[in-house]
């Protein structure tokens, strides 16, 4: 396996005397999708939210190529190739597809003194724009309002404008939420294309898509690492069917 991108050493985060995460341990590697599962309150949220810079963590550190990132804003390592997705869809319902994106790959070659250009002639962040919708599957719906688009495509287009930012680790919190099984399908399938020169980490509840994407699989429990390893390991470990899905229960 590929040296990691993104490292979690111990990460910590106590809210008063709760311990939403303690000591938690991740490596993120180029070429493979990591994902993070648990119940409900098993910190995963907290987790992610320290690895893309919306929460400082309490103790531990974040390294991203080899540097100490932990102090590092969610704008800072946006800028340094670190992406994020929501729970909830993000995006500008108004634009259309093509001015959401162009407005990501805008961020990361701002020109204040060009205030009066067209951004429409700004080949190289248009050229960025296009090329991210083509790879998150939206390729022809340039012109579309993104708030006249199915759930699906939303979220697609979301992933569309974390790709426009160069971005090259994914954090995804829960891409297939509320998705029928056709669009979670096409979903796995994007997935599985993103994650072949980037490093993912994917928060998600929709076990049949974990299990069939995942090369890694950590799962958390009340804030503590239970398991991690193949999803195979995973699926047939003891503790993880109990304390996930209840005992004599199988992932």
């Amino acid at each position: 396996m590929s040296e990691a991108m993104l490292v979690a050493d111990k990460l910590t985060r106590r809210f008063g005397g709760l311990a939403a995460n303690q000591d938690v341990c991740l490596e993120l590697h180029r070429g493979a999708l990591h994902a993070l599962l648990g119940p409900n309150g098993a910190g995963k949220s907290t987790c992610i939210n320290m690895l893309s810079g919306d929460l400082p963590p309490s103790s531990g550190r974040i390294v991203f190529g080899g540097r100490d990132i932990s102090t590092l804003t969610a704008a800072q390592r946006s800028r340094i190739g670190i992406g994020r997705s929501y729970q909830r869809t993000n995006i500008f319902p108004g634009f259309t597809v093509l001015e959401n994106c162009r407005l990501a790959a805008q961020s990361r070659n701002p020109r204040p003194w060009k205030i009066f250009t067209d951004a429409l002639r700004l080949s190289d962040t248009v050229t960025r724009a296009e090329a991210a919708i083509a790879e998150a599957g939206l390729a022809g719906r340039e012109g579309r309002v993104a708030g006249t688009l199915s759930h699906g495509e939303q979220r697609q287009l979301e992933i569309a404008m974390v790709l426009a930012t160069d971005a090259q680790v994914l954090l995804l919190d829960e891409p297939l939420a509320g998705m029928g099984s056709e669009e979670s399908a096409q979903m796995v399938e994007l997935l599985k294309g993103l994650k072949a020169r980037r490093a993912i980490l994917l928060v998600e509840h929709d076990m049949d898509a974990v299990f069939a994407v995942a090369d890694t699989i950590t799962v958390m429990v009340n804030g503590l690492v239970l398991a991690s390893g193949a999803p195979e390991a995973i699926r047939a470990n003891p503790d993880v069917q109990q304390a996930y899905l209840g005992e004599g229960a199988h992932v």
